[in-house]
């Protein structure tokens, strides 16, 4: 799967875990969750803060 980062529109994504990406751009992680992708910021002590009422829903639409 080759994703696009809805925030920063880079490529630089990897694979962290099974249908979890993370981008060396800027920093987010993203889960997908059928076709739809779900962002968060990782907070130092390592919990997730939802980013997902910052895009649209075409944004987080994997195609």
């Amino acid at each position: 799967m080759w994703l696009r980062c809805p925030n920063c529109s880079s490529h630089d994504v990897g694979k962290v875990g099974s249908d979890q990406y993370y981008c060396w751009n800027c920093f987010i992680e993203m889960t997908v969750v059928g076709n739809r992708l779900n962002v968060h910021e990782i907070k130092v002590d390592g919990s997730l803060i939802s980013l997902d009422n910052l895009f649209t829903d075409e944004e987080r639409t994997i195609h």
